[in-house]
């Protein structure tokens, strides 16, 4: 006997004896539900030796860790399968991502047919049960093994420089080289790859809870200036239950897709003259968007909000003093020069003042905080605004509304003294979960986002050791205070503070993340924002950005999807569509729609030429919360005739009563779709 370790379980410590060569694998023996272990907080493969007085935890498969840990390794048993069929194919980097994985290749375009190919081979490798097997190399020996491979050589000499953002921290880290061989039973070496690891034991725990999905075009760590890639996406799961689950989710989510109810419900589309991740959003979207926004300003005047404007451009300078060039360049469009000299051809030749679209709209909002004095008693100084900024986003991450260049954000900022910056932060956080709830959002949690620790993106980050321990302190506090769930996101905040996320899950229990707090110490000093403070002295406030929408862009899209287009009342584009069964009762229904337009409901009356039947399914494609129909007993009593979405009516209802029950409805702001038995 060697020593001893502790055991955690979620519910237990547990004194254990051990030997010099137990492992992992000995504690838990052949128990897949545990597929790597954490020492001492670090994880670790399960075959890894332990040591005298080791902490030790067991990674579940059905954690986050425990099935990125398991996508990772069905990575690896992807491109051992397709390097078996197309032996000239180069690997390139195979990250876990959120739910399945990818790994990218040089090889030719790939087929349906070759992702059959594939799978067939993957089955055969996790049927052989190959062990995953870890090596410590050095620099030169990795060059040797891996000397046909010539993105891993590039890998290997720029390790230092591995990235999360690319996925290559999954193969290299500034520290030592590791390369997995996955070995068959007979002990021979059937593949091997650079990898930092861990991986489960054997590819036999992949069972039958994996599949691959598709195909896609890729750059080598995604920079379209490098060389051009084939990416096979896959997923994994605990169990085959579990995937039959996520690919029912899948056929829900292709279902409740935004682009596609966009474009059936005539709410806006994208077109190649104006440019991708540019909407153009029509009549009907129009109407959801002002519900939105009229709502969200007068609850930011209610909370102490000042509406301010800004304009869409501005000098280059300002973001410089900002901190936004150099540090958010990517992310902001190429200067635009004013008054430059051209020749005929187009061509600059005398260079004019550089103009930036607005990335943000805190650089303007200090300088209307900076336009005269201000005094502690103003403070909090709240403003607030919809300012449409612009992302140079790539291509390739554009999507629908969800992920879009042209931005309107209800932003707004908040200054205030030091000693008032948790309770700031605490009233934007109950004005968020107040408005998500509204929305209907109602199963949230928070994700706290803070400076990297590590030191491989220090440089991303500017301000004192001192001022971001207090502010993610005060950010922490307030998190876990709040009763929510919280995640660490370390390395995600942005370069001037932390910040909280509110994550939001949909009706199909999808996370989106949603609104943002940040916490900014940095701007205020670079602006030099000071206020008279009551002693007569002068003070620098901090400044609280936070976005409750986000993106109003991005909400509506996650709206859309929430309620697959069925959306409350009080938000439809169209609340009641009214229908008389034949065009004798025209003029009866059409006075119980004036009366509706007079009392603001959004109504449309389809006088149309068509017969009852296709009108009443038009009126279902619209998912309009109330249809009315009159024919001649309804007219006869007085009375309208309701249709549901559900498909249930209420017959011959007195027309006060029914414009009582559709404006009531609307006015309580209700989520749940009225129906005949409300």
């Amino acid at each position: 006997m060697s020593g001893s370790i502790t055991v955690l379980r979620s519910d237990a410590r547990e004194e254990r004896p051990i030997e010099t060569t137990t492992t992992g694998l000995d504690l838990f023996g052949d128990d897949r539900s545990v597929v790597a272990v954490r020492v001492n907080g670090e994880t670790r493969d399960l075959a890894r030796v332990l040591a005298d007085g080791d902490e030790v935890e067991p990674v579940l498969v059905t954690e986050p860790e425990g099935l990125a840990i398991l996508r990772h390794s069905a990575g690896h048993v992807t491109a051992q399968a397709l390097q078996s069929l197309f032996a000239e194919a180069k690997l390139g980097i195979g990250p876990p991502i959120t739910d399945g994985f990818y790994y990218d290749f040089r090889t030719d375009p790939l087929t349906p047919e070759d992702l059959k190919a594939i799978e067939k081979k993957m089955g055969q490798i996790v049927k052989e049960r190959q062990r995953f097997v870890r090596r410590v190399v050095t620099d030169d020996e990795a060059r040797d093994e891996l000397a046909g491979e010539p993105f891993k050589l590039e890998l290997i000499a720029d390790k230092s420089s591995a990235s999360d953002d690319d996925g290559s921290s999954v193969e290299v880290g500034a520290g030592e080289l590791t390369i997995y061989d996955n070995v068959r039973r007979d002990g021979s070496v059937a593949w091997k790859d650079l990898c930092r690891g861990p991986h489960v034991p054997h590819t036999g725990y992949l069972g039958n809870g994996w599949a691959l999905t598709r195909t896609s075009a890729a750059y080598w760590r995604g920079d379209q200036r490098n060389a051009g890639l084939q990416r096979v996406y896959g997923t994994a799961w605990a169990s085959k239950e579990d995937l039959q689950a996520y690919k029912t989710r899948l056929e829900e989510a292709a279902k409740r897709d935004h682009r596609k109810i966009g474009a059936e419900m005539d709410l806006f589309s994208f077109h190649e003259i104006v440019g991708s991740g540019l909407p153009l959003i029509h009549p009907k979207g129009g109407v959801l968007k002002r519900a939105m926004e009229d709502y969200v300003r007068a609850r930011h005047i209610e909370e102490g909000f000042d509406y301010v404007g800004t304009p869409h451009i501005a000098k280059e300078d300002l973001f410089y003093t900002s901190g936004h060039l150099p540090y958010y360049a990517d992310g902001m469009f190429p200067p635009l020069l004013e008054d430059a000299e051209r020749d005929e051809q187009g061509n600059v030749v005398k260079g004019g003042q550089a103009y930036r679209l607005k990335a943000m709209n805190c650089p303007m909002h200090n300088l209307i905080f900076d336009s005269r004095g201000r005094s502690y008693r103003e403070l909090p100084l709240r403003f607030f605004e919809f300012g449409t900024v612009y992302r140079d986003e790539k291509s390739g991450v554009v999507q629908g509304l969800t992920r879009v260049r042209s931005i309107t954000q209800d932003d707004s900022h908040s200054y205030c003294a030091k000693e008032q910056a948790p309770d700031e932060v605490r009233h934007l956080l109950r004005f968020i979960l107040g408005l998500l709830n509204d929305f209907g959002l109602t199963d949230v949690a928070l994700e706290v986002s803070t400076r990297d620790t590590d030191g491989k993106k220090k440089d991303k980050f500017i301000g004192s050791d001192e001022q971001w321990e207090e502010a993610t302190a005060v950010l922490e506090g307030i998190a876990h205070e709040s009763g929510l769930p919280v995640v660490p996101d370390p390395g995600g905040a942005a370069y001037y503070g932390p910040k909280i996320s509110i994550q939001a899950k949909d009706a199909i229990g999808r996370t989106w993340q949603m609104s943002t707090i940040q916490y900014d110490f940095n701007q205020p000093e670079r602006f030099g924002l000071t206020y008279t403070a009551s002693d007569g002295s002068r003070q620098q406030p901090v400044m609280i950005h936070s976005a409750k929408f986000g993106s109003i862009e991005r909400f509506m899209g996650v709206l859309i999807e929430h309620y697959a287009g069925a959306f409350p009342a009080w938000l439809a584009p169209v609340q009641v569509v009214a229908v008389p069964v034949a065009d004798a009762f025209d003029a009866y229904l059409g006075g119980i729609v004036a009366q509706l337009r007079e009392a603001g409901v959004r109504v449309e009356f389809d006088d149309s030429d068509d017969r009852f039947g296709k009108k009443i399914r038009n009126a279902s494609k619209q998912k309009a919360p109330f249809v009315l129909i009159a024919g001649g007993e309804d007219e006869a009593a007085g009375a309208v005739s309701f249709r549901f979405r559900d498909g249930s009516q209420r017959n011959q209802v007195p027309v006060a009563e029914a414009i009582e029950t559709i404006t009531g409805w609307i006015a309580e702001r209700r989520n749940d779709s009225p129906t005949a038995e409300q």
